[in-house]
Order: structure tokens, then sequence, then C-alpha cells
């Protein structure tokens, strides 16, 4: 879990009456126990792409890997901001959280070594990467890494129902998002 909590705000248009802000060590938990994860990233033409995909949550940041063949790696490479969602499919049960930010490479040796003894855990098998010094399995199927630090994230606790905005580098922000907060 991360150290710091972000500032967070109730959004009341979205929330049930005397509905209370999701802790966000609740938040984390849902991040770190998710085993799929969605991302969106932006198409050149402005289109979105979303696609299912594991990943894991460490020290603040939801990390992924991506071919270098595939339609997210050719996304980033001219647009940088994603969108990446995890939760449950029910109306009035669980969690879900929507994780915003810009996804920036990870390079060197030891922490690509450490993501991939990360995947092994939580994954085991299915997922069970080499790594150098700039990708996962290096070799003939090369996985580019990258990390999500989150500009803003949003829960959505049901029963009662609760939208939370958490903002990161903001200590003082108050109110509603003037963004529209959902």
């Amino acid at each position: 879990m991360t150290a710091t909590v972000p500032a967070a705000h109730i959004d009341p248009r979205f929330s049930d009456p005397g509905a209370s802000e999701t802790p966000w060590h609740r938040v984390e938990e849902a991040l770190q126990g998710a085993e799929l994860y969605w991302i969106t990233t932006v198409r050149q033409d402005g289109r979105p792409h979303v696609t299912p995909l594991v990943g894991l949550w460490q020290d603040g940041a939801f990390v992924f890997c991506t071919g270098f063949d595939e339609q997210k790696a050719h996304n980033l490479a001219g647009n940088h901001h994603v969108a990446v969602t995890t939760g449950r499919n029910a109306w009035a049960d669980g969690l879900d959280v929507v994780v915003e930010g810009s996804a920036e490479r990870i390079l060197g040796q030891e922490r690509l070594q450490a993501l991939a003894d990360a995947y092994r855990s939580k994954y085991r098998s299915d997922w069970d990467f080499a790594s150098d010094d700039a990708v996962f399995n290096p070799g003939a199927h090369p996985a580019a890494v990258f990390e999500v630090r989150p500009a803003k994230v949003l829960s959505f606790a049901k029963a009662p129902h609760a939208q939370t905005c958490y903002h990161f580098g903001r200590s003082n922000h108050t109110g509603t998002d003037p963004a529209g907060g959902g």
C-alpha cells in the first residue's frame, strides 16, 4: 500500500444520501486483489480502445505489459493518457475503481525482475516472465512494461452507492470535480 493517502471527496450527485467516502485502503485492496483489469487507450484518430488485461497494483501505481505489436502499444506511442478499471459487475455489491493517469515505460533489470517476480507471485505460472533491462520476455515475443501513476481515482461503492473521487498532488481539493466526477 502507498504511504500517502490522496485527498478525497464524495460526490453527492452520484451517491446515496448519508453515504460516506470509501476509505483509500479499501480502494487499494480492490486494486491489489483484482485478477482482471480493463485499460482504455486512445487511437491516433481519437477513438478509444478498450481491452482486458492482467496487471499489478504496486507502490501506488498500476503496472501492465503489452507486446510491441498490440493495439495498446501503438496507441501509447502517440498518447500516453489511459484509464484503468476494475470491479465487480453487480449493481448492489462490491466496489468498482477507475484509475486515470499516464502510462510511463519502466526500464532497468532490477525493477523489471522485481515486477516479473510479482506477476509470478500473483498469477503463478500463467504469467511467468523472464526479463532483461528493457522488456519482459526478451527474444521472440518481448513486452514493454508500463506503470500508471494516478492523477485521479474514482471509486464506486454499492449498497449504499457512493462515488468517491481521490486527487493526487492536490491536498486542498474540496467540493465536486469541475469536470463532472462521474
